[in-house]
């Protein structure tokens, strides 16, 4: 796959900113989706079955015995860096993604390893890793066979038994500076796809390809394309009266499908939930005109044989804040009214829970809050559309905004119990600053628009896990967390809801009240989610320990003391009567064991240019150099990045490209030297030896 350059290099920045004997399988009741699920004995997909609830059926680990939780099994994961996936379970082997998409199958009731595939992307498109922050989310399961994507949009089926690559395509076509890190989904017989890249103004689209063969068999847009390629679509045609005539200029509008799809086999439905517009200006994405936007930050209903549009929700119109309808699409069946609806529940990032009508795609009832919002005061029944706050587009300069970008839940997979009729949602609380000129530090420049995490607000800079009531749309109770970034949540017909958490602990809590049941010390955070199964009639509930991913673009906001290559990454398997224990690991270390140079004489002019080619690493090795020990180690720490010439060597060679750390041609030898200066004057800030510097360049990066 060819990718042009500069627009790799802009993109870089802007990855910144998608029943068994003694386990009984527990009714759905009225809580139920209605269609054929996963969660009994074997984990099928990433949300444990087609509704995406991640809930278990087993009982066998619930609130009287969970004291006896112990760990079964360990597997250490040497080379991961962020692990983000769910993994799967089907007949006794466990199926899931490291951080690059490598697939591993391992023995459920042992931890060995039974094989693995790496597709090897450094290889294979080596341009594509300057877009990412080292994650995948997971893999799909369908009669024998295992799917996952590759970071450069490969699509690759393996043997479930053996390993052994039955085919491989293409989802994303030549030029097109997409990205794939989520799991794919499987319809009857099909395997869809979405990507990533909005932020960066890439054109979101989905593809679906025959599960046997990898054939092509269809492929629907988020966003309008040209006048000559809308000509006939009624979809594309829809959505482009809702864009001006020069959206193009700015790349494809946003839109990507990089997380949330749910299939519903009633209805031979997929629902995919869309992300971000991009550009987020919306005068720069969508000059001189004030349309919807559509299809960004909605969810679409599309016929899953033929991909044909059927029906939409936007969640919100004119997106200008990184909003995005990513996080998972989950069905059930709720009484309302008295009624029994068999309805789509969504946390999306704006800090709303929608419940809508599957059938229409319509609310079935007022939205609630659940965190803090600042920039609507409600949703409008009637017009299904939100009522906005005045002036929140940054008309007026310098605007805050809550949830900020990253949103009150974002990727990391809410469940929902039918025995509780509660959904427990993992959030988070921090505000955004936007402005399109100026700002700290800790400000990054989004294709001409600056933004920065903010902490000013009671709660702001933690994470929480909200129990909510899709029915009355209300909070039943909330557990706060000391970190900001946690993991996904796990209920179970037990009681429990199991989610690790940034400080490196996996939690169970009591579904109805939120008491805090059992704790274990994982020595990492945690920020996939868990998922639970069963082998030989015994339950067994796991969790992947590897934090990071987004991370590093909020710098001390995230940072939990973490140090690169140095908390081990691992798969973590829990039974009743689990007897193991984990070596000790470094415990958090908060300081920047920085080194220095000091016979190097630093020049302002290059250090100042060297801040705005730092974007380039900030994906990687976090904005104004703040680190969060992953996906890439603290330069300042780095022996590396100490001398100019081992670190010169270091960026045109691509030497460590098998590990996530691109090769970067493109820059001048004295563009190197302006970024060392820059590296080595974080050092020596860090170190006490030279003046924090609190502004941000006005110059765009």
């Amino acid at each position: 796959m060819k990718r042009k350059f500069g627009s790799v290099m802009a993109a870089t920045a802007l990855v910144l900113a998608s029943t068994l004997s003694g386990c009984t399988a527990q009714a759905d009741g009225n809580g139920g989706s209605g269609v054929d699920v996963g969660g009994d004995a074997d984990w099928t997909a990433v949300g444990g079955g087609f509704d995406e609830t991640s809930y278990s059926r087993l009982d066998q680990i619930g609130t009287g015995n969970i004291d006896k939780l112990g760990l079964a099994w360990s597997l250490d994961l040497p080379g991961e860096v962020t692990l983000e996936a769910t993994p799967l379970e089907v007949d006794g082997t466990l199926y899931f993604t490291g951080s690059y998409a490598k697939a591993y199958a391992v023995d459920a009731k042992t931890g060995k390893i039974l094989w693995t595939y790496d597709p090897e992307t450094w290889k294979h498109d080596p341009m594509a890793m300057h877009f990412s922050f080292g994650a995948n989310r997971g893999m799909a399961y369908e009669d024998g066979k295992v799917f996952a994507a590759s970071l450069d949009g490969r699509v690759f089926a393996l043997d479930a038994k053996t390993g052994k690559e039955l085919w491989v395509s293409e989802s994303i076509p030549e030029g097109a500076l997409n990205i794939s890190t989520g799991a794919p989904r499987v319809m009857n017989g099909k395997v869809i796809i979405g990507n990533g890249g909005a932020d960066f103004g890439a054109r979101g689209f989905v593809t679906a390809f025959d599960s046997n063969t990898g054939k092509l068999l269809w492929r629907f847009y988020t966003t309008p394309g040209t006048d000559e390629d809308n000509a006939g679509k009624p979809a594309m045609e829809l959505a482009a009266k809702t864009w001006g005539p020069d959206h193009l200029k700015a790349g494809g509008g946003g839109g990507t499908v990089w997380n949330g799809m749910t299939y519903d086999p009633e209805l031979n439905r997929i629902y995919i939930g869309v992300g971000n517009a991009g550009p987020y200006d919306p005068d720069i994405r969508d000059p001189g005109s004030k349309g919807d936007n559509l299809f960004t930050t909605s969810i679409v209903a599309l016929d899953a044989d033929t991909g044909k549009y059927i029906w939409h929700y936007q969640e919100n119109q004119r997106d200008s804040w990184d909003y995005k309808s990513t996080p998972n699409i989950q069905m059930a069946t709720l009484t309302i009214d008295g009624k029994p609806r068999k309805v789509l529940m969504h946390a999306p990032t704006n800090g709303f829970f929608y419940v809508l009508d599957r059938q229409t795609g319509k609310l079935v009832n007022e939205p609630g809050k659940t965190t803090l919002i600042t920039w609507a005061k409600g949703i409008d029944m009637k017009t299904g559309r939100p009522v906005e706050e005045p002036n929140i587009r940054y008309e007026t300069g310098l605007t805050k905004m809550w949830p900020g970008t990253i949103g009150g839940h974002n990727w990391q997979a809410m469940s929902y119990s039918p025995k509780t009729g509660l959904v427990y949602i993992p959030q988070q609380q921090i505000g955004a600053r936007f402005s399109r000129k100026g700002g700290s530090e800790n400000a990054f420049n989004v294709m001409g628009l600056m933004l920065e995490p903010i902490t000013e607000k009671p709660g702001d800079g933690h994470g929480y896990l909200v129990a909510w009531d899709p029915v009355a749309q209300k909070e039943v109770w909330r557990v706060k967390h000391k970190g900001l970034w946690n993991g996904g949540t796990l209920a179970t017909a037990g009681g429990l809801v199991f989610q690790g958490t940034a400080t490196g602990h996996f939690k169970a809590y009591d579904a109805k009240s939120g008491k805090e049941l059992w704790s274990f010390n994982a020595g990492l955070g945690i920020v996939g989610a868990p998922m639970s199964y069963s082998v030989d009639g015994k339950q067994y509930v796991s969790v992947l320990v590897g934090y990071g991913g987004t991370t590093a673009a909020y710098g001390h906001f995230m940072d939990m003391g973490y140090k690169y290559g140095v908390q081990p990454r691992r798969l973590l398997t829990f039974a009743i009567g689990g007897d193991k224990s984990l070596p000790p690991s470094p415990p958090p270390d908060f300081t920047v064991h920085a080194l220095d140079d000091p016979a190097l004489t630093l020049n302002e002019d290059d250090v100042l240019a060297g801040r705005a080619l730092s974007v380039q690493c900030a994906a990687c090795h976090g904005v104004g150099l703040q680190a969060t020990g992953t996906p890439g180690p603290d330069l300042r720490e780095s022996a590396i990045a100490l001398d100019l010439d081992n670190f010169k060597a270091l960026l045109q060679s691509g030497a460590l490209m098998s590990r996530g750390m691109p090769r970067f041609e493109n820059l001048t030898d004295d563009q190197i030297r302006q970024l060392h200066a820059y590296i080595r004057a974080k050092a020596r800030e860090a170190l006490g030896k030279r003046e924090k510097d609190d502004t941000a360049p006005s110059a765009k990066l």
